[in-house]
């Protein structure tokens, strides 16, 4: 049976969350403030944590933080702030999903359900391969030229879908759905300061890309380097070409 940890300070909401999600078959235990939801990740292990960002004692992202140096345990972040800043900064802090409220069981369960299914096929996936780059979704670890990244939870994530689909173009849409799970196009600043970060641990900048491309107007794509430079004319083509296949 999989294991539930409801951390929210409300008493209706949390009963009502912790009856729903035991009704279709989880066990479910919960928290009533950010302190007690620490403990009980150390202590119970679940296999997913539901965290309300508004709790009494500490800041929502405040928990996340510290979860995150104890743990790699999912996390479903809950919150009453429909705002793109909000949640972006939640996920970034390593949450793997949000819903808002007020929500349904019906909806609150399916994101349950998608967060542990990206969690098992991560677990089964093999490693990738580009160039001088391997990346290692099971272990969570890249590298390049045999030299560890040092990557955060989404710089991870984003280098490990744009290689895992090496040599083609993905939209920065797309990416902030899959990556961040903001799937109506928010939050594209977020994707660029990552994506100049991320550029920045594999040695390369938007103007000098090794491995990171953008193809302006339709999105990224990641290619391995022939040679030390970047093939400019191959790279200029492959925009054309791109362009007019749209």
């Amino acid at each position: 049976m999989v294991s539930l940890l409801v951390i929210e300070d409300d008493p209706g909401i949390r009963s009502a969350m912790v009856r729903s999600l035991t009704g279709r078959g989880y066990s479910v235990d919960c928290a009533p403030t950010g302190l007690a939801g620490l403990e009980a990740v150390i202590d119970q292990v679940p296999d997913l944590v539901l965290l309300d960002l508004g709790l009494p004692d500490l800041d929502g992202q405040q928990v996340l933080l510290r979860v995150r140096e104890v743990s790699d345990v999912p996390v479903i972040v809950v919150t009453a702030q429909e705002s793109d800043g909000s949640i972006v900064q939640a996920l970034d802090a390593g949450a793997d999903d949000h819903v808002v409220k007020p929500f349904g069981a019906d909806h609150l369960e399916a994101r349950v359900r998608a967060v542990l299914r990206r969690r098992e096929l991560a677990a089964s996936a093999e490693p990738v391969q580009a160039g001088g780059l391997r990346i290692d979704p099971r272990c969570r670890t890249a590298e390049l030229d045999g030299r560890a990244l040092d990557l955060t939870r989404k710089e991870f994530d984003l280098l490990h879908l744009l290689a895992a689909r090496q040599g083609q173009v993905i939209s920065k849409r797309e990416l902030m759905a899959e990556v961040w799970r903001l799937p109506y196009g928010g939050g594209e600043r977020t994707l660029d300061v990552h994506l100049s970060w991320l550029r920045r641990k594999l040695g390369e900048s938007g103007l000098r890309p090794r491995y990171v491309h953008t193809v302006h107007g339709i999105g990224i794509r990641l290619t391995p380097p022939v040679g030390d430079e970047p093939n400019s004319t191959g790279d200029r083509a492959a925009v054309e070409g791109t362009r007019a296949a749209s």
